[in-house]
């Protein structure tokens, strides 16, 4: 999957994570900083898990893989850092 991809899947999943985790958000560039890691936790977690490649382009499957890797990594950073304000 190529850079742009990864960029425009990585927003999308970061703005979505952001929304429905509730909160402040981290900023269009935070967003996609951690859309893209999600991508890639989520990615990770669905290659080892149920052995398939997930994130293969801008489709609706890799969206929600990483979705649910940015869920996850919003989890462990407010679980880190719990003083962060919320809006």
């Amino acid at each position: 999957m190529g850079i742009l991809s990864w960029i425009i899947v990585g927003l999308i999943a970061g703005w979505l994570a952001g929304m429905v985790m509730k909160g402040g958000g981290y900023g269009i560039v935070g967003d996609l900083i951690v859309g893209i890691v999600g991508g890639l936790i989520g990615g990770f977690i669905a290659a080892a898990v149920f052995g398939v490649d997930a994130m293969s382009g801008i489709n609706i499957e890799s969206v929600i893989v990483a979705f649910i890797g940015a869920v996850i990594l919003i989890a462990i950073l407010r679980a880190v850092a719990p003083g962060r304000a919320r809006v």
